[in-house]
């Protein structure tokens, strides 16, 4: 079974069978699907589309340390977001604990131009989760698993023009924790494009030297349950 990342509000855990009908309806709210720029689709389209994942070699993170970076081009890998305030009990790996099921963080490797470029979707879909940081910590751990595991150098970031949450989200990501050696004078994404078609923008932020110390020492402070 795959890792689960266990950070100070959240856990990242592998999305499974169970998570499904949970997901599936949030993603009949229009907002979310304005929001994700996503088609909506029945049950048994979301169940098909879970097994396909699931039997895809390259959306296995089991199988993510030893990948060749070649092979990565086509990677994407799919956390479920558990909020911490709502697991019952003790938290345990491989549980689903839908009960505490607020979103979802994704990655996609698929720039044929350059494999070492990630693209990051956040959502939080639970309204009584949001406001409290979950989105912030699921990006940096995200893609501080992708730094360290794919050595990814640029990630990106599609959002939508009228998603002002999500665009002050990324222009203004620091980390929530920095090694004593970093000053706090690291910046978010940038804007690099808009389209006036898709009514869309797109921002990236290059991994400088100060920006992967910082997402290391992040990656290195949460949690792994195996």
């Amino acid at each position: 079974m795959a890792v689960s990342l266990e950070g100070e509000k959240l856990i990242l855990v592998p999305y499974m069978k169970e998570h499904v009908p949970k997901y599936h309806h949030w993603m009949q709210d229009p907002l979310l699907l304005q929001a994700t720029a996503s088609e909506p689709l029945t049950l048994d389209q979301e169940y098909e589309m879970h097994l396909s994942w699931c039997q895809d070699p390259l959306s296995s993170l089991s199988l993510s340390l030893s990948l060749p970076l070649s092979l990565s081009v086509f990677y994407e890998q799919t956390f479920i977001v558990l909020d911490k305030a709502f697991v019952e009990g003790k938290f345990v790996h491989r549980d689903p604990h839908v009960e505490a099921m607020v979103g979802d963080v994704n990655i996609y490797m698929n720039d044929l131009d350059n494999p070492q470029l990630a693209e990051v979707e956040i959502m939080i879909a639970e309204p009584k989760s949001r406001g409290k940081g979950l989105a912030k910590e699921s990006v940096l751990m995200m893609m501080a698993y992708a730094v360290e595991n794919f050595g990814i150098q640029v990630f990106r970031a599609k959002i939508g023009e009228s998603n002002g949450a999500s665009l002050s989200l990324f222009r203004k990501l620091v980390s929530l924790f920095l090694p004593p050696s970093l000053p706090l004078l690291i910046c978010g994404f940038e804007d690099v494009s808009h389209s006036e078609i898709f009514k869309e923008v797109t921002l990236e932020l290059p991994v400088t030297k100060p920006k992967r110390e910082e997402l290391l020492y992040l990656i290195g402070n949460a949690v792994r349950h195996t």
